[in-house]
């Protein structure tokens, strides 16, 4: 496959993604012609790429479907439940055939849509079809808007325009309101104090306006005061100037305009001056109009610089593997600059050192556009599971609706992509366990419909993800019976509802009664956590019985470099992940030796429960007298992680540990220090998890 077929396949993959988006959105909203729009404008550029580019079978279907929605933009074609259930298979079918290697697909089943969605064409309606007019009809514009063109506008009002209650500076907020607007103001009919009449007007306007609104909108504007007032506006500019033809010269503006002649200008082009002081002498042009010339020849100049950069710096395509070099590079200049911050502060000199803070601004500026980068809305994967709540309800005979929140908040691009398996798990048990069929729900006082609910938010250096529905909600109790009968629980055990909504992710715990397609065989929920806890988050829920479940997903933003608070345990050195960090305090003496012996500290009226680093480490050596004492918070649980030295903010590059270490717990991964040294980067969820869950029989 060539870089041509390769580049289509990326677009008709987007515009797979932009045509389900679309086909549900019009499920929605049948009459909405903006919708069908888009729906015929994707099936046209898919077909005439594909064509393009070989995918002669994924062309010649698409023009079959393509031809039904073209009906459907002219009202011959109604938009019902069956016509989107027909096109989404259509859509998965194009999918299927992208994706075989030979470009055909399930042709029995492609043969099998076409037929169903002819059968919803009304007899006599589909000349178009045969006669084959519109496979050759360019896809409609986006917008029925005007072009945008640029006008010159002159605004005189009369003197006694205030006594109308009239204010002219609103009239130019209108126009600003319309485009781009750049307003000169004319002081020069004002007169000496003496004849001055502070009801009159004496000030005019030289307004420079590009918009798409077109003359009409313009002179809306200026409606109620076309009477009193003189008014002059003349086109100048279209959008062909923007494409590249040089914009006037001052004197031709000022030609143009009439406030100079033809010989005039020629007079003063003689002088090797600047033309707008020569013309100011020789004319007697007022400084006002030159100023309002050159602001209109400002203004034409920035408009085209806008719709060159429009052009020029709209988006590229990278491969996502050139993008994780890049990355990877960054972070061995972040390694290298550490080395060279250790350096330089080891040295007396001062330009070295000067050189060294001038290296370290740039790599973080570095490291943050280039992940910058790689963060993407999350809305686009938010958007993915409408379909699955779509047909998930369908096929369970529930009605659902899916609503979104916070769809703008930016991730990594490598976290999202392991975030969708867990997501589409827990949107699964929401759909099938969570929610009632529509007659219970109505039973028992809710509304028919059920709803699940998507949100996510930054919270420091985390995104919070909320997966929350209004079902019927976990039963803590019915929950402690099935982890008893199935030996995850002893009888006897009395934990909290918190404890028991954990037993949800053990490998084997299913509520279902039956096994079905959608779930029962114990094979969700820890697939779930696993994935979480590979991305180094955590995940937490929260129910109430017959009002409904919430699960939070708190993930880090970045999975490559990460700030971390570099701490010493006798002769090693570990990292902590910044965002954990709450603060840190010191205990000396007696208060060190208490925490140790009772495991609890007092902070701030408060006690936390206290772990020694270095005693769960077995790292040999003498305690140290006075123990810095790092706070960190876990789902709202704050805790005291006990270390010999705290060092300071450490930009850390994340490294994955060896297979050899995948079952060590407490470690999310290593990094290389300046001098070359390893350091470990603690995992203080699972830390905090295990001081503050104790272990329940049969979890080990």
């Amino acid at each position: 496959m060539d870089s041509h077929q390769k580049a289509f396949l990326e677009e008709a993959y987007e515009l797979l993604a932009e045509l389900e988006t679309s086909l549900l959105e019009l499920e929605e909203t049948p009459g909405n012609m903006d919708l069908i729009g888009r729906v015929f404008r994707a099936m046209h550029t898919i077909k005439g790429s594909g064509a393009m580019f070989g995918f002669d079978a994924v062309a010649e279907f698409t023009h079959e479907v393509e031809t039904v929605f073209d009906l459907v933009r002219d009202n011959k074609v109604a938009v019902t439940q069956e016509l989107i259930n027909l096109t989404l298979s259509a859509r998965d079918q194009i999918m299927e055939m992208l994706s075989d290697q030979e470009g055909a697909g399930n042709q029995q089943q492609g043969r099998e849509i076409i037929a169903a969605l002819k059968a919803l064409v009304p007899a006599g309606q589909d000349g178009k079809q045969e006669s084959g007019e519109e496979s050759a009809a360019p896809p409609p514009p986006l917008l029925p808007a005007e072009k945008e063109s640029t006008y010159r506008i002159r605004f005189k009002p009369v003197a006694d325009i205030f006594t109308t209650g009239t204010n002219p500076l609103l009239l130019l907020d209108e126009l600003r309101e319309l485009g781009d607007c750049d307003i000169v103001a004319n002081v020069n009919s004002i007169p000496d104090l003496e004849a001055y009449q502070s009801e009159a007007c004496y000030t005019s306007w030289d307004i420079t306006l590009t918009t798409s609104q077109g003359i009409n909108g313009i002179k809306d504007v200026f409606i109620f005061v076309e009477d009193d007032c003189s008014l002059d506006i003349q086109p100048i500019a279209d959008e062909a100037l923007f494409e590249g033809e040089e914009p006037k010269k001052l004197g031709e503006i000022l030609v143009e305009r009439g406030d100079i002649t033809s010989a005039e200008l020629q007079k003063g082009l003689n002088s090797q001056r600047r033309i707008g002081e020569v013309l100011a002498e020789s004319t007697g042009v007022d400084d006002c109009a030159i100023s309002a010339a050159l602001s209109e020849q400002k203004h034409i100049k920035r408009i085209q610089q806008k719709k060159q950069q429009q052009v020029t710096t709209s988006s590229i395509r990278v491969d996502a593997g050139k993008l994780d070099s890049l990355v990877d590079l960054v972070g061995e200049l972040v390694t290298v600059q550490a080395r060279l911050s250790q350096k330089a502060s080891s040295q007396a000199d001062g330009e070295l050192l000067e050189i060294a803070e001038e290296v370290a601004r740039l790599s973080e500026e570095l490291r943050d556009n280039t992940m910058g980068i790689r963060m993407l809305p999350i809305g686009t994967t938010f958007n993915k599971f409408r379909r699955l709540v779509r047909d998930l309800s369908n096929g369970l005979g529930k009605e659902i609706v899916l609503s979104t929140e916070g769809a703008e908040t930016e991730l990594d691009k490598t976290v999202i992509d392991q975030l969708n398996d867990p997501m589409v798990h827990l949107i699964r048990n929401s759909i099938d366990h969570g929610i009632e069929l529509p007659d219970a729900r109505q039973a028992a006082g809710k509304d028919r419909q059920g709803r699940v609910h998507l949100s996510a938010r930054h919270s420091g250096g985390y995104v919070l993800i909320e997966i929350s529905d209004d079902g019927a909600g976990l039963d803590p109790e019915v929950l402690r019976a099935k982890a008893i009968s199935k030996g995850l629980l002893a009888p006897d055990a009395s934990p909290t509802d918190q404890d028991i909504f954990a037993l949800l992710f053990t490998p084997g715990f299913s509520m279902a009664k039956t096994v079905t397609d959608v779930s029962g065989r114990g094979v969700g929920m820890d697939v779930v956590k696993r994935g979480i806890d590979n991305l180094r988050g955590t995940i937490e829920i929260s129910s109430d019985k017959g009002s409904g479940t919430t699960i939070i997903l708190k993930l880090p933003l970045t999975l490559a470099i990460i700030d971390g608070l570099l701490v010493k345990i006798g002769d090693d050195h570990f990292v902590m992940p910044l965002a954990a960090v709450e603060e840190c305090i010191e205990l000396s003496g007696d208060e060190a030796i208490q925490a140790r012996n009772r495991n609890m500290i007092a902070f701030r009226g408060k006690t936390l429960s206290y772990l020694n680093l270095r005693k769960r480490f077995k790292i040999a050596g003498e305690l140290p007298y006075v123990e810095k004492i790092v706070i960190s918070e876990v789902n709202g649980v704050k805790v005291g992680l006990a270390v010999d030295q705290v060092i300071g903010q450490h930009q850390t590059v994340i490294k994955s540990l060896s297979e050899v270490y995948e079952g060590v717990k407490g470690f999310s991964g290593a990094t290389i220090l300046g001098d070359g040294t390893v350091a470990l980067i603690l995992d203080t969820n699972m830390l905090v998890q295990s001081m503050v869950q104790a272990p329940l029989p049969g979890q080990g």
